[in-house]
């Protein structure tokens, strides 16, 4: 089965129903297992190696691709947020955004869909909204706090 979806930065697949779902290219700058403070495991297991930010891709290969890259810029070398949701580097966080963008929109098909999820417990989503120029369809803040972001773009049709 050719995989039609990509999750660019998939960590430990949390919030996708079926984990090894067949149409989803599962990816990851890191593999790698961790016990978690509560004693749970933590597995992240991409189906490949990958960085968000130069991904192995041709153009226009999927028709949607899931965008949620770390969201801390802070965070202990030894903490379960760490282990967890990874950490943005502080000198480049922007620059490396920019370009998982810049590559979430390469590898989408027209008329495809990007879903980018955002936490802004320490960077407000218009700073990250800001680092591409595409313009978003819709979204929507979700959790106790509201401080989880879903919001959605479309490629559009070439002209």
């Amino acid at each position: 089965m050719q995989k039609t979806i990509l999750d660019m930065c998939c960590g430990s697949r949390m919030f996708w129903f079926d984990r090894a779902d067949p149409r989803v290219m599962f990816c990851d700058i890191r593999r790698e297992q961790h016990i978690l403070c509560d004693g749970r495991g933590l597995v992240i297991d991409p189906d490949m190696i990958a960085d968000f930010r130069d991904l192995p891709f041709e153009h226009e290969t999927f028709n949607l691709v899931v965008f949620d890259p770390p969201h801390l810029e802070y965070a202990g070398e030894t903490s379960w947020l760490r282990a967890k949701y990874g950490v943005l580097n502080k000198a480049t966080w922007r620059d490396d955004l920019a370009a998982g963008f810049r590559e979430a929109f390469r590898v989408l098909r027209p008329g495809g869909t990007l879903i980018f999820k955002w936490n802004e417990t320490q960077i407000a989503t218009r700073e990250i909204l800001a680092l591409t120029p595409e313009k978003p369809a819709f979204g929507h803040p979700s959790g106790k706090r509201a401080n989880t972001h879903w919001i959605a773009f479309i490629k559009e049709e070439a002209a």
